[in-house]
């Protein structure tokens, strides 16, 4: 190699470590002088998050909160169109931003950048008494025509489960339900707390958290959980991650050694939720 070239080598990848270690001593000051662990939270969502610290989600963030020594803040917006527009992604010019993480984001996500996924569940068929012989998924659809006229299927509309319904033939069964509800009290477990456990439902198909928790809270209703399985073309089971800014790249390797570090604390912490949990796909 002539020297000329072997110096802009060499010079080029001194300046490439030099730049490297500075990135690196800027994100462990950015780390160290972290105050809080500021978590962007809906405020009424459970069994995910409330106000009053109720929902799974604030468990794993006092948890990894307590772990780095770092009191919990919250920032609250409904979780509806915008959410990250108006948490993870808001600053107001000479402001910090409101807070740093989204306890809660599929593990593909794109508006935000994931972190490694912490449990994987699936949609889930929750049936009333009505429907004590319904013991598989398979065996709503094969219920005999005279029983499975009348039923009454609640569905978010837009989601996974009006799609189920309609590949096996009971989209005319369906009670949709407006995920995107401007209403301050609306919270994704009402379809199961108010309607199913009051028999103004027969089912609902809701994803698995919601199914889980809602069935465990309301032991007198006689309500059961049904774990739905992915279809071809039809996802019904999916990773969830944290979600923090692209840019906070030091940010997420701290909480992705967190998850790695405390993953059968948070899987206890799921567990106690009734959170229907599924083995992590394997890495490719």
């Amino acid at each position: 190699m002539r020297p000329s070239i072997s110096r802009a080598v060499t010079g080029a990848l001194f300046g490439a470590l030099l730049g490297l270690g500075l990135t690196a001593a800027l994100s462990a000051s950015a780390e160290e002088a972290r105050t809080a662990f500021r978590v962007c939270q809906d405020p009424n969502n459970l069994p995910f998050s409330n106000t009053k610290g109720e929902g799974f989600e604030n468990k794993l963030a006092e948890l990894l909160a307590a772990k780095l020594g770092l009191p919990v803040e919250y920032y609250n917006f409904p979780q509806r169109m915008g959410f990250i527009r108006n948490t993870l992604a808001f600053k107001l010019p000479g402001e910090d931003y409101r807070c740093d993480v989204v306890m809660g984001v599929p593990a593909d996500y794109d508006q935000a950048a994931p972190t490694r996924p912490y449990y994987r569940s699936a949609y889930a068929l929750v049936v009333g008494p009505k429907l004590n012989d319904v013991r598989a998924p398979q065996d709503l659809p094969a219920l005999a025509p005279e029983r499975r006229t009348g039923l009454r299927i609640g569905v978010y509309d837009r989601s996974p489960a009006s799609e189920w319904l309609s590949r096996h033939g009971l989209l005319e069964q369906s009670v949709p339900y407006r995920i995107l509800n401007a209403d301050p009290d609306f919270y994704p477990g009402e379809m199961i707390e108010r309607d199913l456990a009051h028999g103004k439902l027969d089912a609902a198909i809701v994803w698995g958290p919601i199914a889980g928790y809602f069935a465990q809270r309301l032991p007198d209703a006689g309500l059961r959980v049904i774990r739905l399985t992915s279809e071809t073309g039809l996802p019904l089971e999916f990773e969830i991650a944290m979600g923090v800014r692209h840019a906070d790249r030091a940010w997420r390797a701290t909480l992705n050694r967190l998850i790695e570090a405390h993953q059968g604390e948070i899987d206890a912490i799921l567990k106690a939720y009734g959170v229907p949990l599924l083995p992590m796909k394997e890495k490719s």
